[in-house]
This record gives C-alpha cells, sequence and structure tokens, in this order.
C-alpha cells in the first residue's frame, strides 16, 4: 500500500501500517516458499493486532477500511503458510 493510498485516519494503524509495508517487502524479495512463509508468520502478528483492536467502531469507514485491508492481508498469509505445508 503506497502511501497516497494510506489515508485511514486511526492511530493503530497509522502505527502498523509501515512495520506491514516492510514486512510485506521481505516476503515480495523472499527466495523460496520456507523463506516467504517465515515473514508471513511474522505478518500475521502484525495483522493480528489490526484485527483485534480493542477501538474498532462497525460503523466507522475507517475502521471498516482498516478491517478489510487486514482481512485481505490475513488471507494472502493464510495461504503463503500452506503454500509451505504443501511443498
Amino acid at each position: 500500500m503506497s502511501k497516497e493510498s494510506a489515508k485511514i485516519n486511526c492511530p493503530t494503524f497509522q502505527k502498523q501500517e509501515p512495520v506491514i509495508e516492510k514486512i510485506t517487502a521481505k516476503i515480495n524479495g523472499a527466495k523460496g516458499v520456507s523463506e516467504k512463509a517465515a515473514f508471513a508468520e511474522e505478518l500475521q502478528q502484525e495483522v493480528n493486532v489490526l484485527l483485534s483492536c480493542p477501538d474498532y467502531d462497525e460503523k466507522s469507514t475507517d475502521c471498516s477500511n482498516c478491517r478489510f485491508i487486514a482481512n485481505v492481508r490475513k488471507r494472502m498469509t493464510d495461504l503463503v503458510i500452506k503454500a509451505k505445508k504443501l511443498a
């Protein structure tokens, strides 16, 4: 996610987003499924911070967008980890 598109007005999201971006870059640069899966597990922990946010408000557009992005990332990490198990 680029800086321009990270317009979610939430301190938790703003804190987690740079960490998530760094780990995502490591996944993209990793060689082999095992290395990618290790970073994916790390990413899952950071994404879980967003998914378990105590300030989540289902009526907030920012919260809905954050939750959507976090769920997409969680599915991606699940796929990478499954690929390791299949390899």
